[in-house]
This record gives structure tokens, sequence and C-alpha cells, in this order.
């Protein structure tokens, strides 16, 4: 437990992602700052820095209190870092944890039941009351 680590390695430590490539691809793709910069990987932490983690839609906030590299059982967090997210950020969640799934792209996946209705009810009633004949050829 040395004075720097890196943050990566922190991130899993402290338990904040499951694994330790899901932290790496968290800094790689933009989601973790430290002071409103984006890091990489390897970024070195020191103790009192403040760590912004983007996990849409919140930006949760960590103050490290202290550098780890290996991961240590839960009941210990409490010594590793300091949960400073802003309470509008837990809001934010639960607004959408209420709203369900705002977040699905018209369009993509499975049809939902109401457009699964929506869709019956465009097609369904165009078809209904024609009757086909079968022999409408053969009227010559």
């Amino acid at each position: 437990m040395g004075d720097i680590a890196r943050i990566d390695k922190w991130l899993w430590a402290a338990r904040i992602f499951k694994t330790r490539s899901i932290a790496a691809d968290a800094c790689k793709n933009g989601r973790v700052t430290i002071k409103g910069v984006n890091v990489k990987p390897s970024h070195t932490v020191k103790a009192g820095e403040v760590v912004a983690v983007r996990k849409p839609p919140v930006t949760y906030s960590f103050k490290i209190l202290k550098t780890i590299e290996q991961r240590v059982g839960a009941k210990l967090l409490p010594e590793i870092y300091e949960n400073v997210t802003t309470p509008d950020q837990y809001e934010l969640l639960e607004m959408n944890r209420i709203s369900g799934f705002v977040n699905r792209a018209r369009g993509t996946g499975r049809p939902t039941k109401k457009d699964r209705r929506e869709i019956d009810a465009f097609v369904g009633p165009s078809l209904e009351g024609v009757f086909f004949d079968d022999d409408w050829d053969d009227e010559e």
C-alpha cells in the first residue's frame, strides 16, 4: 500500500468496477476524470484526489482516502474512499428508475407491448372485412 496507485487498479480494488478491464475501458472511453480531465488507465492517483466516474445517467464522485492496488473486502471500503457524490445525481438516478425504458431508441430491439398493440391496430383493420375469392381469375 504505497503512496500512489494506477487509477484502473484503484477503481477495481475499491470495488467501483467489477473487473480491472472494465475499469481500464472506462478510462479509455473518457468516463473517468480527475479535476475535470480525462485520465488514462495508467494515470497514478494519490490520497486526497477526487475521482469522478460517469456511469450513465449518474456521475459518481469519490475522494481517495487510501491508495490500494489489491482488492479488499467490502467492509474495508470506508477506509479506502469517501463517496462525495452530490444528492442531485442520486435524484437523477431515482427519476431514471421511475421512468423506465426512456433510453431505448425507438425502433431498436423487440417491440414493447404498447408497440405491438400499435402495430396490430395499424395492420389489422386494413384487412378486416375483405374476403378473398379463390377463383377470381376464372371469370372469363
